[in-house]
């Protein structure tokens, strides 16, 4: 088993120029991408329970901290959608090589998506320009619990009017949490730097399989949200696992088998 490696990563200039916490792990492919949570770091559970999988199957894997999160530079309150993107396409192309199995959990799951339909258009650019190689493209997307367009779906439009007017009036919404006794600060460039990446009704396209793990019992992203996003990845392959008595989580022992269930199950399909 080889030794994960740290690295420290650029992303941005100016006023924006902050440094990306990267941990790789060279391996095998199809590599593992890891895309965390909102709030959450690489050194969560379900975090370390991929690089555990990753060793012993002699993968590579990647993980990383957006900015503001764990030990990444920057502000938490600096933070949006197009911010963390950024971040996640500078890792995904200085860190990774051939085929990828991204996994995203929760506001991971929304960027895993973004990301792969921005990987799959640039490759398709590439290949019609008429360029020899094109960045390595996404194999396979495991998706716990995914917050596709949060800032809007299960932010904004969930919040009482007296929390709008907060936001608006101040900047920021203090949102209380259940996993932490300090509010999340929600600021207004988040939600309206979201709307720029909602996929709303339309179909989403990502070209590889996907595997979504949603907990039932979450009350956070709702499991009608993950259903409803089946219908729209209408031209992939999908498998969706309800977990009847799992949490947003998804982070007990049985729930992380079922993770490594999922990506057994991609791989499985890849070599097929």
């Amino acid at each position: 088993m080889t030794e994960a490696q740290a690295f420290r990563l650029p992303v941005g200039d100016g006023d924006a120029a902050r440094e990306i916490a990267v941990l790789r792990r060279n391996g095998k492919s199809p590599g593992l991408f890891w895309l965390g949570g909102f709030r959450s770091d690489m050194a969560g559970s379900k975090a370390t329970a991929i690089d555990d999988y990753a060793g012993a199957q002699g993968l590579a894997v990647t993980r990383f901290d957006y900015s503001g999160h764990g030990r990444s530079g920057g502000r938490f309150e600096d933070g949006t959608i197009s911010r963390w993107l950024e971040e996640a396409r500078a890792v995904f192309k200085a860190h990774t090589q051939d085929r990828q199995i991204v996994v995203g959990s929760s506001m991971g799951g929304w960027i895993a998506l973004l990301l792969a339909e921005a990987l799959r258009e640039t490759g398709a650019s590439s290949s019609l320009s008429g360029l020899r190689s094109s960045p390595p493209l996404v194999a396979g997307l495991v998706l716990i619990a995914p917050a596709v367009d949060m800032t809007r779906a299960l932010m904004w439009n969930t919040w009482s009017k007296g929390a709008r007017k907060a936001l608006m009036t101040t900047g920021v919404y203090l949102r209380p949490s259940e996993y932490s006794e300090e509010p999340y600060p929600i600021t207004r460039a988040l939600i309206e730097d979201g709307d720029r990446h909602l996929f709303g009704d339309r179909l989403i396209e990502v070209g590889c399989p996907v595997h979504i793990l949603q907990g039932m019992e979450d009350k956070d992203v709702p499991w009608r949200h993950a259903q409803d996003l089946v219908t729209r990845l209408a031209s992939d392959d999908v498998v969706l696992t309800l977990v009847k008595d799992g949490d947003h989580r998804l982070s007990r022992d049985e729930d992380i088998e079922r993770l490594r269930g999922a990506i057994d199950g991609i791989r499985h399909e890849l070599r097929s």
